[in-house]
């Protein structure tokens, strides 16, 4: 500006300020709105953290050229910003609501921080969950792993004394529960009983040759030619002594 008027430069002043302070702003079309529409606009935004002026184009421009800000295009027309300090959402939210009963109410687009958004994105604001909202949404997505977590912590003890419990009552031996082998148990006892019953297999073999013997000895069978002979001499020998008589 050349030679600007000192009331100039304070309202320039007072928007770079209102830029530099606030952590969003939302540029609005208020073309028709009377003065009492307006002013009912100005109280819903107060309690969102909004806070709703209006200034000549001309002044926001060189405002927003000072601080960097690409926003010549939004300045057409009627505008008027609200200036938001805290959740861009609920400021959005706000707009949107009188928007709905007063048509004539047109939002241009905004700023975020130092980023440009367009009038879609700037409407979208409207449809996203409050900051405290997403918070609690964000603290309860951490929470829910931990206590998940703390619960697997807490069931690991009280599931070994449920095992060992059971393991006592089934007449498990305080080795087995330690980790002893039982395997050795299981391959003496066969061991054991083949020692046992090899003595008693070769005794009773034994025994049996002993008692086979005598018997085989004590009988023997006599040749047949033999008893024949035998045979025949005492049936001659009647016959000898009766001719013996006879004589």
């Amino acid at each position: 500006m050349d030679n600007p008027r000192p009331e100039k430069v304070a309202v320039v002043d007072e928007v770079r300020g209102h830029f530099n302070d606030s952590d969003a702003a939302i540029l609005t079309e208020y073309r028709g709105l009377t003065v009492t529409e307006l002013s009912a606009l100005r109280r819903s935004l107060r309690p969102a953290g909004g806070e709703y002026k209006v200034y000549k184009n001309t002044l926001v421009r060189f405002a927003a050229r000072d601080l960097g800000l690409d926003i010549e295009s939004m300045l057409e027309g009627p505008t008027a910003i609200a200036f938001v300090k805290g959740d861009a959402v609920t400021v959005a939210k706000a707009l949107r609501d009188f928007a709905r009963t007063n048509p004539k109410l047109v939002v241009k687009g905004g700023l975020l921080g130092d980023k440009v958004l367009d009038a879609k994105d700037t409407t979208a604001l409207a449809d996203v969950a409050p900051r405290e909202v997403l918070l609690a949404r964000l603290a309860g997505g951490i929470a829910a792993p931990m206590q998940q977590f703390a619960g697997l912590l807490q069931a690991l003890p009280r599931n070994l004394a449920y095992g060992l419990k059971a393991l006592i009552e089934q007449g498990g031996a305080p080795g087995a529960a330690a980790g002893a082998p039982e395997a050795p148990a299981e391959t003496e006892a066969p061991v054991a009983e083949e020692v046992a019953e090899a003595p008693t297999e070769a005794a009773a073999e034994v025994t049996e040759d002993v008692t086979e013997a005598p018997a085989e000895a004590e009988t023997p069978e006599a040749p047949a030619e033999v008893v024949a002979e035998a045979e025949s001499t005492e049936s001659e020998a009647p016959e000898a002594a009766a001719e013996t008589e006879g004589e």
